[in-house]
């Protein structure tokens, strides 16, 4: 069943600066929290070490225990960024999330918008995945994973998320990686009940570096990830009665159809050509017949063929070397994208 919620009216103005703001390129327009503006310790004790007058906090994992922060409102629609910094070296079994979840208070039917970081042994990169579960659909596997044309412990790069009535986007460093839109069909599984925000990082070992393969090796401990530019601009609300209790400067969110630029677009297209490994749209071993929401493009379907051709379909599996990028390359591949 889907909860229909009287805020969702209110939600439909929303985010003034944000057409603006993704048209001309940057997020700097929009207001930075600090931490104890729009944020609380989840877990993790002295693990969370707040910085720079509360603009920039540091989780870490060690044997004791992982750490995360969660927003203190429960949010209907918005956009949510952070720039964040992962950590580097020997990082294998190691997750850090930046993502939406209601799952403490709809246990059996949440909601949840992902951004997860995948540690990997030296010498590897990490991997980035993101992931859309709506009313407790978890059954319904929409998991898309990525490489990065950087190295992403070598410094601060931007990961938003927007998502309104109707869509989801991805963002890294501005660029739409991912674009999810509602369909008919999905009925209940697209996220529609308010979420809050949160950022975690914890020891992921049985599943995250080859399935489980690779394991946390506490000698590299503490592992630390680093957060700054923290937005939440979108509509809060109350969590008693699910009605909105603050919506920041607002504008009709179909008019955020044209947040992606035909610049934008392009640098997607050839992103998702480069860097994706897998999608669940292509993956013949679990769909036969794709979800109704997944829009089938021939470009991606042969790379992701090719580098798979056992999941996505076709002969025999592939393998190829991979070659570390320098950062010279890692430049020049993002003046490509």
């Amino acid at each position: 069943m889907v909860l229909k919620l009287p805020y969702l009216g209110s939600s439909l103005f929303l985010v003034l600066t944000l057409v603006s703001a993704f048209a001309s390129g940057s997020e700097k327009r929009l207001p930075i929290l600090s931490f104890d503006e729009g944020y609380t310790q989840l877990f993790g004790d002295d693990n969370l070490v707040i910085h720079r007058d509360g603009k920039a906090v540091q989780l870490s994992l060690n044997e004791r225990t992982g750490s995360g922060f969660v927003s203190q409102d429960l949010y209907s629609h918005g956009y949510f960024s952070a720039s964040i910094k992962l950590p580097a070296d020997y990082t294998a079994g190691v997750v850090v999330a930046f993502y939406m979840s209601n799952g403490d208070i709809f246990e059996k039917n949440h909601d949840e918008i992902d951004f997860e970081f995948l540690g990997n042994i030296r010498g590897k990169d990490w991997r980035i995945q993101t992931n859309v579960y709506g009313n407790g659909s978890t059954s319904v596997g929409r998991e898309e994973r990525y490489n990065l044309w950087f190295d992403p412990a070598d410094d601060f790069h931007q990961y938003s998320i927007l998502w309104t009535d109707s869509q989801i986007i991805f963002y890294v460093d501005n660029i739409p990686i991912r674009e999810f839109k509602r369909t008919a069909a999905m009925g209940g599984e697209f996220p529609s009940k308010p979420m809050s925000l949160y950022a975690t990082i914890w020891d992921g070992s049985d599943w995250a570096t080859n399935g489980g393969k690779y394991r946390v090796n506490y000698k590299y401990a503490p592992y630390v990830a680093k957060f700054s530019n923290l937005i939440l601009h979108g509509c809060a609300v109350d969590p008693i009665e699910f009605s909105s209790k603050r919506c920041d400067s607002t504008q009709s969110l179909e008019e955020l159809y044209t947040s992606i630029t035909p610049s934008q677009r392009s640098k997607m297209g050839s992103f998702r050509r480069k860097h994706m490994t897998y999608s669940y749209c292509y993956d013949q071993t679990r769909y036969k017949v794709p979800p109704s929401e997944c829009v089938i493009i021939p470009q991606e379907a042969e790379r992701l063929k090719k580098y798979d051709p056992v999941t996505f379909g076709g002969g025999r599996r592939h393998h190829g070397k991979r070659h570390h990028r320098s950062s010279r390359a890692s430049r020049s591949e993002a003046d490509s994208i």
